[in-house]
């Protein structure tokens, strides 16, 4: 249980509270009328294996320690067949899952979080006037509704207690809500395979579980193309957020502290799962428009001509024209085409004021000059975390957004955070770049006129 003392406190209860929910509910069974003894063993038995082949290959998730599986299928169709205590133990096999490096906390939260599901949900299914046990074909019509009614109230308590710990553990803002949603909807889908099996078992017994192995394990190969959606979005993010910091030896590192940062920011004033994950991604390519603007004038040592400075002032609108066929990004587009907008109307690139702005870009504008000021550059070392707040509130309602501002310090007061490594000397092979930081508000960007 060594899992178990990582964990914060409240999620400890809760822990607690579902384990030992899930065995006074089994123990109830015992002892109210023998309803054990009443179970038909040989059919539990066949899906508590069905249920613990799905379970032990389930669909790793983009959250850590997170998985899903389409094994609650072989929980409602024990509703049907088994009634709800022998739906109840067939989930709590989840504890004898053979999933490698499963901790045992984890294990005993999967089964109890099953067990409570499927009593609850045979439990409905009995209210609304279903029978256990194996169905007849001519009375196969009589089941559906209530075992509609069951897969109502399975998914949504099955979503809810499992959102319930990911919140306590810090996981919750991991998951976007488009994700949930379709997961929801999915769900409803797959637990249909429930009602199947049970209509299966009336003709050819528990040869059904063998017959929807395969569509199963169809539905398991649905949930992975979720994750690997996801793993080929930030495969993106993170090489056009190489592609630009190679053009700078400072600035590694930038684009990723940056979207930490605006996390935080969009955290502090209460932003969404969905809208969390786009401000993250607007963060980590808000200077994609670099790759636009030519190397030496990013490199260039003293002043900028007019020429110059306009191809600095237009890498926003590069940035919006090399991302904007990537769908997923959504409102991020925002925050990549005016970051660099003011609050009195002086910024770039089309001098949007005060509440024109969109939110997205007042946050980043937040977090961007942040990152700047307290991270090394060749002309100047980092600022202090104290001077760089400073130097935030003094530019609130001018050049940044006071509740951003506010949002930012109130989240680093609470959260800490780490400054970024100390740059050593850049090796033989890369130039030094000596230009003043566009991002860094007190040390603007000198321009020489041409006339």
């Amino acid at each position: 249980m060594a899992a178990l003392r990582g964990l914060p406190w409240f999620a400890k209860v809760y822990l607690i509270l579902v384990i030992g929910a899930a065995f006074a509910l089994l123990g109830y069974s015992v002892v109210s009328d023998g309803r054990l003894d009443l179970l038909d063993w040989s059919n539990l038995m066949v899906l508590a294996l069905l249920f613990l082949v799905c379970e032990s290959v389930p669909t790793l998730l983009h959250v850590r320690q997170a998985a899903v599986s389409v094994s609650f299928s072989a929980v409602l169709a024990a509703v049907v067949l088994l009634g709800p205590e022998g739906a109840a133990l067939v989930g709590m096999t989840a504890m004898f899952s053979v999933r490698p490096g499963l901790p045992l906390v984890k294990r005993l939260f999967n089964s109890a979080q099953f067990a409570i599901c499927g009593y609850v949900a045979g439990r409905v299914y009995v209210w609304l006037g279903g029978r256990s046990g194996v169905p007849t074909i001519a009375g196969f019509d009589d089941i559906i509704v209530p075992f509609a009614g069951a897969a109502a109230v399975f998914v949504p308590l099955n979503f809810v207690l499992i959102a319930i710990v990911l919140k306590l553990t810090g996981q919750a803002d991991q998951v976007p809500l488009r994700g949930v949603v379709q997961f929801m909807v999915s769900y409803f889908g797959y637990a249909t395979f429930g009602l199947l099996i049970a209509g299966l078992w009336a003709t050819v017994n528990s040869i059904s579980a063998v017959l929807v192995l395969l569509p199963l394990f169809v539905a398991r190969w649905a949930f992975g193309q979720y994750l690997a959606q996801q793993r080929s979005y930030d495969a993106t993010i993170a090489a056009l957020c190489q592609a630009v910091e190679t053009k700078d030896y400072y600035t590694r590192g930038h684009c990723t502290r940056v979207s930490l940062a605006a996390g935080m920011i969009a955290e502090e004033i209460g932003m969404g799962s969905e809208r969390l994950r786009a401000i993250r991604y607007a963060g980590m390519l808000h200077d994609v428009g670099k790759l636009g603007v030519p190397t030496k004038v990013l490199q260039k040592d003293g002043p900028l001509s007019e020429e110059e400075f306009a191809a600095i002032q237009l890498h926003p609108m590069r940035g919006l024209e090399i991302v904007r066929g990537i769908d997923f990004l959504d409102e991020a587009f925002a925050g990549i085409m005016h970051h660099h907008e003011r609050q009195d109307g002086k910024g770039y690139p089309m001098g949007l004021a005060g509440d024109e702005i969109p939110e997205f870009a007042r946050i980043i504008a937040v977090a961007d000059a942040f990152d700047s000021m307290t991270s090394d550059r060749s002309y100047r070392n980092a600022r202090s975390r104290e001077v760089a707040m400073t130097e935030l509130r003094k530019g609130a309602g001018t050049q940044f957004d006071p509740v951003m501002v506010v949002a930012f310090v109130k989240a680093v007061d609470r959260d800490g955070w780490e400054p970024p490594r100390t740059v050593v000397t850049p090796p033989a092979d890369v130039t030094e770049t000596t230009t003043k930081d566009h991002d860094d508000p007190t040390v603007p960007i000198q321009v020489v006129s041409e006339r």
